[in-house]
């Protein structure tokens, strides 16, 4: 079973990285992360307070991973899109099989409620944008009546 996933939540822990066997290239990248997804809705007195909510085990892949394993840390508040799916695990403590959820991540994007500061890297190039001659640079606003 397979179901879309959209979902706001905090990282348990900063995501771990691994390079394992298989894809295209021979290994493929993978971050592991644990989000909590917390419910809200209303008290009686009308302000907003957690209802509950639930964990989850979220992965997503390639350069993403990469990216997700660079960038993200404890407590980082994210937005998760993908599929949740189900898999059967061993439960350590029985030696039974249990059903898990989990998330394949198609993108973790950082919410800014908790982001004090942002640096952002160089614009990247691609081969087609080198070679026609135009730039991306910013230019001042000619004043009036100058000329350009």
């Amino acid at each position: 079973m397979s179901q879309l996933f959209i979902g706001k939540g905090n990282l348990a822990n900063s995501p771990t990285l691994q390079t394992l066997p298989g894809g295209a290239n021979g290994t493929f990248d993978v971050a592991s992360m644990r989000v909590y997804f917390g419910r809200y809705g209303r008290n009686d007195n009308g302000e907003i307070e957690q209802k509950g909510g639930y964990w989850r085990e979220v992965e997503i892949y390639g350069a993403k991973a990469r990216d997700a394993a660079r960038l993200l840390r404890k407590g980082s508040r994210v937005l998760v899109m993908g599929q949740e799916r189900e898999y059967m695990a061993r439960d350590e403590g029985t030696g039974g099989q249990v059903m898990v959820f989990k998330i394949a991540a198609d993108d973790v994007a950082l919410l800014l409620s908790r982001v004090k500061s942002i640096e952002f890297e160089p614009p990247r190039r691609s081969s087609t944008e080198q070679s026609d001659g135009f730039t991306d640079e910013l230019h001042e606003p000619h004043a009036a009546g100058q000329p350009a």
